[in-house]
């Protein structure tokens, strides 16, 4: 991964940062880099995420989803990070040598639902359960509907279903109960920080993705991680968003340039929402695709308010499909030319179209997509945001708020006493009908 912070800088944006800013702010980052370390070497909290490449046995996968190798379909059924980092992994390795397609249930949605059952084999698909409590209502209800959904099909959802799980709980109970193939969640890690484990590895395993490589990748970019953010990419990045972010720039647009990086920009929304977004900090994600966006979006990034970075991310290789010749003269310059040149030239002309404008974006890059390149990036973005989280000085790890609803909802479904779940109650209305 290789990172270009140019266009960041206050010679070029506004807002931006100075040479000089970035070497005071680098003392920190080298002060953060220790803590980091410090934190990996005792396999503290999450930072253990850090060493997932190093500790994922892609063989127990292998050998879990054995028994479900020949599905036509994965059915991933988690939500948040229990589904975002497998989506993200299996989609970015792309569709190519790819066994099986990969659908994902991470919503109640009862008519996306219904619709999704209906529209795959389900006698050739492998059902990829994930919950580290075995206790997510949204994720139990919809496996309980999917389980309903095979038998009436004449299915034995036990003969089709691997499970991700703790060490309790009802899903584990319920692994036991039935000899269900079961792998751990990682200890010490948040869902959102899962995605090099058994949490998003396991469709790509069935789909013969090479997992080996996605991991390799993974340690590859973990030898990057210096004490500087002018040797270290992934440091880079994070300490530049933090720098833009105390300067105005409290949105980040993620801006990937590639179809198969879709579900990594949701992803990314994820870990840096609810990684930094606390205590009154955090910069807002914003998801958008290139060059699609460019059409919805980048009015408002290059001509409204300046409180955008705009991170671009994109692979320097990839195959290409040539452009027609054609006879309509005002289209003559597009023949002979392929879709990728297209693309890159809309990549370029987008990000001086901002600098121009004077507002900040960065260039992140990886040499492809293959299953190295799709580890490398992972494993950047993710060390980018815990050093971001260094910087701002929050509880990078947790998510207090997110348990909140979680509580208030549970309460709302008869699932316990939750003083959350009284607020409902207490709603301040005021309809206009």
């Amino acid at each position: 991964m290789r990172v270009d912070i140019g266009n960041a800088l206050s010679a070029v944006a506004d807002p931006g940062v100075s040479r000089k800013e970035l070497d005071r702010l680098d003392e920190r980052v080298a002060d953060a880099h220790d803590r980091i370390s410090a934190g990996r070497a005792d396999d503290e909290f999450g930072y253990a995420a850090l060493n997932l490449p190093g500790r994922t046995d892609p063989a127990a996968i292998r050998d879990a989803v054995a028994p479900v190798a020949d599905s036509e379909a994965v059915l991933t059924v988690g939500i948040g990070g229990s589904a975002l980092g497998a989506a993200t992994v299996s989609t970015a390795l792309g569709a190519e040598g790819a066994s099986a397609e990969h659908y994902v249930l991470d919503n109640v949605d009862p008519e996306h639902t219904t619709a999704l059952l209906d529209g795959i084999d389900l006698s050739r698909t492998a059902v990829n359960v994930v919950s580290r409590s075995g206790t997510t209502a949204e994720t139990l209800a919809n496996f309980l509907v999917v389980r309903e959904a095979m038998d009436r099909a004449g299915v034995d959802w036990r003969e089709r279903t691997v499970v991700t799980t703790g060490d309790e709980g009802p899903l584990r109970a319920l692994v036991d109960r039935h000899g269900l193939p079961v792998l751990p969640v990682p200890d010490g890690v948040p869902g959102r920080y899962a995605a090099l484990s058994t949490v998003g590895l396991v469709p790509a395993a069935i789909q013969g993705h090479d997992v080996e490589a996605v991991l390799a990748g993974g340690r590859e970019a973990a030898d990057t991680l210096s004490n500087s953010l002018f040797d270290c990419p992934a440091y880079a990045y994070g300490a530049v968003a933090y720098a833009l972010d105390q300067r105005g720039a409290t949105v980040n647009a993620m801006l990937p340039y590639a179809e198969r990086l879709e579900p990594f920009a949701e992803w990314f929304a994820q870990l840096w929402a609810e990684s930094l977004g606390k205590d009154g900090q955090g910069q807002t994600p914003v998801r958008a695709l290139g060059a699609t966006d460019q059409h919805s979006q980048l009015q408002l990034y290059r001509a409204g308010p300046r409180d955008k970075l705009v991170t671009f991310v994109r692979a320097r290789e990839r195959a290409d499909r040539e452009i027609p010749e054609t006879e309509v003269d005002e289209l003559a310059y597009l023949g002979g030319t392929g879709l990728g040149e297209l693309l890159d030239a809309e990549f370029e002309a987008t990000e001086a179209s901002l600098a121009a404008a004077g507002r900040p974006n960065v260039r992140i890059e990886v040499d492809s997509l293959d299953a190295a390149g799709v580890g490398r990036l992972l494993y950047g973005l993710e060390a980018a945001c815990i050093l971001a989280g260094e910087l701002y000085g929050v509880d990078t790890f947790t998510q207090p708020a997110v348990e909140w609803g979680k509580r208030a909802a549970r309460g709302l479904l008869g699932g316990g006493e939750f003083e959350e779940a009284d607020a409902v109650a207490r709603k301040e209305r005021l309809v206009v009908e």
